[in-house]
């Protein structure tokens, strides 16, 4: 898909819904349900690896990446954490490493897992974007995500927020994505004052879909919250055959095998 085509997807007040697959079978499974476009998922991927959030490689995510673009026709937007790099030629290395996979959109986050999710000095977070969108403009004309990570590291400053999506915006992000904002006030804060498409995490203090098309979103994004959903519905199956010894999750595992088999013929 082109650049162009995955940014028309991105209407303010009609968003797009973009699932997060945590491997190739989920996002198979995604399409098949009816969505437009998926997103990958660094936090569901390393569940998959026994990790935590932040310990996949570049090379790991990449892989994830390229196994997800093989299993669907959709246009995949990538999650690479902070580009795997603090300085902008990293950034841009991972951008253009990305685009060989087949990715429609790659996500940079403005924040360093490895110093405990520090977020980085405003200019040189823009200059790290501006890497990115240089690198994606003579790659494969990738979309890019510009994301504040500000509310997500226990930084709830709005302004500033939208003063690094404003410098994103200028420094050449297709979209701009602060995830952890909740209100309606913020959401609409942010919307109106930037002029590139607006995404918003889903959380369970999130205003509905409905609601968030009012406020001018986008896009809505749902992080790891399908992959760890997953891995609730199997705990408590397990639980209860080592618990009481019983079945009861059968009917819900016939339910979907079924929705596989359908999703991979």
């Amino acid at each position: 898909m082109e650049r162009t085509e995955f940014l028309d997807l991105h209407v303010p007040g009609s968003p797009l819904i973009l699932p997060n697959a945590w491997d190739a079978g989920a996002a198979r499974m995604l399409e098949s349900l009816g969505f437009s476009a998926v997103a990958t998922t660094s936090s569901g991927f390393a569940a998959t690896l026994a990790r935590r959030d932040g310990g996949l490689s570049r090379d790991e995510a990449l892989e994830n990446c390229a196994a997800i673009v093989a299993a669907t026709s959709l246009p995949v937007n990538a999650d690479l954490e902070n580009g795997y790099s603090d300085d902008p030629a990293g950034v841009a290395e991972t951008v253009a490493l990305a685009a060989e996979t087949g990715v429609a959109a790659v996500s940079v986050e403005d924040c360093s897992a490895a110093s405990g999710g520090r977020v980085y000095e405003l200019s040189h977070a823009a200059e790290r974007i501006a890497a990115a969108a240089e690198a994606a403009r003579g790659a494969a004309q990738l979309v890019i995500v510009g994301r504040a990570e500000n509310f997500l590291q226990g930084v709830p400053d709005l302004a500033d927020t939208i003063a690094r999506l404003q410098a994103y915006q200028e420094a050449g992000a297709d979209v701009l994505y602060a995830p952890g904002l909740t209100s309606a006030a913020d959401i609409r804060a942010v919307v109106s004052s930037v002029d590139r498409p607006v995404n918003v995490l889903a959380t369970g203090a999130c205003p509905s879909v409905e609601v968030l098309a009012e406020l001018g979103a986008a896009r809505v994004s749902v992080g790891g919250a399908l992959a760890f959903t997953a891995y609730a519905a199997a705990a408590e199956a397990a639980r209860e055959l080592l618990g009481s010894g019983t079945y009861g999750y059968l009917p819900q595992a016939a339910a979907g095998r079924a929705i596989a088999e359908a999703a991979f013929d």
